[in-house]
């Protein structure tokens, strides 16, 4: 269930910094034009930006992506299983998984969709799990992209995006409360920080 505009407004009284504010905006366009390009989400570059926050956000992504299972069986079924288990314990602003279980996963995972098809620009990657692709690429950022904002920049595009036949792919439907769960996401952490000074 998505949350009122006034319960995430009553939410910015912990915010110490503009970002949030600014997804708060693109929330505002969804609700008022029906649709946001993908490119609004470039400003979390900059709030990826103070130390801590990117691998925070690719666990947090990670576990948020293998909550969405489904009824997913087989060899997907049990990667999902996998990584809710390593990520369980994982809470905002808290110390990660042991880096070895997280690689061990991560390998796993990027072996179980390694297929890529040639086209004529290029080989392309074919995902059947996208949600398993989701949790692999919070793994990525949490073990070896903690200084490049573009990969969370990357993952929330791939986790808010969505097609709609009106607007095309964009922020439109369901990327309303996906963005709204980033922005708690990045409130929560905010208040960790703030506490830590």
């Amino acid at each position: 269930m998505t949350r009122s505009r006034t319960e995430i407004q009553n939410s910015k009284v912990h915010m110490r910094t503009s970002v949030p504010e600014k997804i708060i905006k693109i929330i505002d366009e969804i609700d008022a034009e029906g649709n946001a390009n993908l490119t609004r989400l470039t400003v979390l570059k900059k709030w990826f930006e103070r130390p801590g926050r990117l691998p925070a956000f690719g666990l947090w992504m990670a576990a948020r992506a293998a909550s969405l299972k489904g009824e997913t069986t087989g060899a997907a079924g049990e990667l999902f299983d996998e990584a809710r288990t390593l990520l369980a314990e994982c809470e905002i602003g808290a110390p990660g998984p042991a880096r070895a279980s997280a690689e061990d996963l991560y390998k796993r995972l990027r072996n179980f969709q390694n297929e890529y098809q040639k086209q004529r620009w290029g080989p392309v990657r074919i995902v059947r799990h996208w949600n398993l692709l989701l949790v692999e690429e919070g793994l990525d950022i949490y073990l070896w992209h903690h200084d490049s904002p573009f990969y969370g920049y990357k993952l929330a595009v791939d986790y808010c995006q969505h097609y709609n036949p009106r607007y095309g792919n964009g922020l439109n439907g369901p990327s309303r409360a996906k963005l709204e769960e980033i922005f708690r996401f990045m409130v929560a952490l905010e208040a960790v920080e703030d506490d830590r000074r």
